[in-house]
């Protein structure tokens, strides 16, 4: 039977979702919660491969088991197992030709910031923080020039080995919501560090240190130097994956 999670998780301490040999990793929390309730040595697939610090509110995750646990109920099992900060929203059946990754459609990512003098104790792991006011109007116009199907090989971290850099944006958009700026962004698919990239930049130009116009600039050379830094990943979001 093939099983469906949407799972919930704090990225602090985590290297990510991607198990990993010399760093902790949500899968194998997961994978060790599924092995212990199961008896069996459980495989889980995510949806996406969310990078060290990067949190997660709709993760989507499935595996194949022959446990009599109802689909329902894997949720409410696996909760009493795993850490605290890592927790399965919802659980049900799948299809059999069902694949968290492969048979997404898109996925929408939050990225929040916090403007301010001095950083904020409460959410810093949650945020990027900026000591320069943002102007959002700004960020948004420039944020506008994402949306479509381009080539965003210069959104492409170094050493990305993709070979299709090729995306379709559907929703790029900055909004201010007290005490955060928040980028959301929607797509059928990603690069590595595409959105943090591309927060940076954001962040750059609302701030002033970038002139506006970066990322469309970026978007007709291809240049990565013609954006800004990375932003760090406290402040990136999983929201939801889409399917059919």
């Amino acid at each position: 039977m093939r099983i469906k999670l949407t799972l919930e998780y704090d990225g602090t301490a985590y290297a990510g979702w991607q198990r990993q040999q010399n760093a902790l990793a949500v899968q194998q929390v997961v994978e060790e919660a599924l092995a212990r309730l199961t008896g069996e040595a459980v495989g889980v697939t995510g949806a996406s491969r969310t990078d060290a610090g990067v949190h997660a509110l709709g993760q989507v995750a499935h595996f194949d088991t022959h446990s009599p646990i109802p689909p329902e109920k894997f949720a409410f099992a696996l909760n009493t197992m795993l850490p605290a900060d890592v927790r399965v929203s919802s659980s049900g059946p799948a299809a059999p030709d069902f694949h968290a990754r492969f048979s997404a459609r898109g996925k929408r990512y939050r990225y929040l910031m916090y403007d301010a003098t001095h950083a904020s104790a409460l959410y810093r792991g949650l945020c990027a923080h900026s000591i320069y006011p943002l102007d959002v109007d700004r960020m948004d116009r420039e944020a506008a020039c994402m949306v479509g199907t381009h080539d965003f090989s210069a959104f492409a971290a170094s050493g990305s080995t993709v070979k299709d850099t090729v995306r379709t944006i559907t929703r790029c958009q900055v909004v201010r919501r007290q005490p955060f700026v928040v980028l959301t962004v929607e797509g059928n698919g990603f690069l590595y560090n595409m959105v943090r990239i591309l927060a940076g930049t954001l962040m750059g130009v609302g701030s002033g240190k970038l002139a506006p116009g970066a990322v469309a600039r970026a978007l007709e050379t291809g240049d990565r130097l013609a954006l800004g830094p990375t932003a760090p990943p406290q402040g990136l979001t999983l929201m939801e994956v889409f399917y059919p």
